[in-house]
């Protein structure tokens, strides 16, 4: 390894030490950069360093997006914090309209920055702007709400992807003779291969509970935090052995994570779909004939150049979380009920009774009191 490999690495450990909170500012950083990587291709590409107003209005889309999606995300996961504070609550209430309205103050000044002779170009670059909004910014708030899920959904499928790719250059390098795809020659598919073994490894973090408990925000000590009695999938559990490898191995049963049969997909997925963002992100540079997408990390070309496998491999997470793992939240339910005027909560009160009484379940828990 060379020193920015080591430094990079280095930082990597650091910030995790440093918890869930300091990672969402520098998924932020990440964020702000890759944006600016990809806008300033775009200015270079299509000349457009005279257009009017064109670089203000880009970043001030990011600004009204990073908004929207920042307000989302804090409503959703610190619905606490924002009942019990008063500007917060207010901002949360209306959040959707303040956004569209700042994004509509972005787009009229657009419309009335219209130039006769630069029409083609402006529009151009208005749908490189939207675009990029749409692939960075899009899939980096995904990893924050992958984040605030627990520190392993955002560990584990980075270091899959990460071990994907130094693992599939190691094996290529050495046994492959197979492309894989003309756009990265040496990444081969004796590579691939190899990657999609050694990716399987990343699930050691599944009994800590620094890693597996979500973001929190606790009102007795007025603070952030992760703490929390872990779930069933990071609890172990025994699994029965099929009959062919309990006849190798001798063993009937065999105690797991579930997380680890999940890290499996996650590894799954970076090994076989992951490396196709490096390979869209290889066809763009190629297609507007440049090298890499910026020089901020020395034989690493741009921070664009390092994430563009983590930005798909983000979104498939949490498409993964949402379909397999999370569940109804009743502490959400509770907090959302709190929130509504006495009569509402009577209303709902009375229809849960009924529900209850009807099911046969509410005078077995009336008995079991007794």
């Amino acid at each position: 390894l060379n020193i920015p490999e080591k430094s990079m690495i280095s930082f990597f450990f650091f910030i995790i030490y440093l918890g869930p909170m300091v990672l969402m500012m520098i998924v932020l950083c990440v964020q702000i950069k890759c944006f600016h990587e990809i806008i300033t291709i775009g200015y270079s590409v299509y000349h457009s360093y005279h257009l009017p107003w064109f670089r203000t209005l880009s970043w001030y889309f990011l600004l009204c997006v990073n908004y929207f999606f920042y307000g989302e995300t804090v409503t959703d996961y610190f619905f606490t914090l924002v009942q019990r504070e008063e500007p917060l609550r207010i901002l949360s209430k209306y959040h959707r309209f303040i956004s569209f309205a700042l994004y509509l103050t972005g787009f009229c000044m657009f419309v009335l920055s219209l130039v006769k002779k630069h029409y083609r170009l402006q529009f151009y670059m208005f749908g490189w702007t939207h675009v990029t909004l749409l692939i960075v910014v899009t899939q980096s708030h995904l990893i924050i709400h992958n984040l605030f899920e627990g520190m392993i959904w955002f560990i584990v499928p980075i270091s899959c992807v990460i071990c994907n790719d130094i693992m599939a250059y190691m094996f290529g390098f050495f046994f492959g003779r197979t492309p894989l795809i003309k756009l990265s020659p040496k990444k081969t598919w004796e590579g691939f291969i190899g990657g999609f073994f050694a990716t399987i490894l990343s699930y050691v973090m599944a009994g800590y509970r620094y890693f597996v408990c979500p973001v929190e925000f606790n009102n007795d000590s007025n603070s952030f935090q992760v703490d929390c009695e872990p779930s069933e999938l990071f609890q172990l559990q025994d699994y029965a052995l099929p009959s062919i490898l309990e006849s190798v191995t001798g063993w009937t049963t065999v105690r797991l994570y579930p997380f680890q049969i999940h890290s499996i997909a996650l590894s799954s997925f970076a090994s076989i779909v992951g490396p196709f963002g490096g390979f869209f992100a290889s066809g763009f540079k190629r297609a507007f004939k440049i090298k890499d997408f910026a020089n901020t990390i020395p034989g690493h070309g741009g921070i664009m150049d390092r994430f563009d496998c983590q930005y798909l491999m983000a979104t498939f997470v949490n498409v993964y979380i949402a379909s397999f793992i999370r569940g109804p939240n009743p502490t959400k339910v509770i907090q959302q009920l709190l929130a509504l005027r006495a009569d509402q909560q009577l209303h709902i009160f009375n229809s849960l009774k009924a529900h209850l009484i009807e099911k046969g379940l509410l005078p077995a828990l009336e008995e079991a009191a007794a």
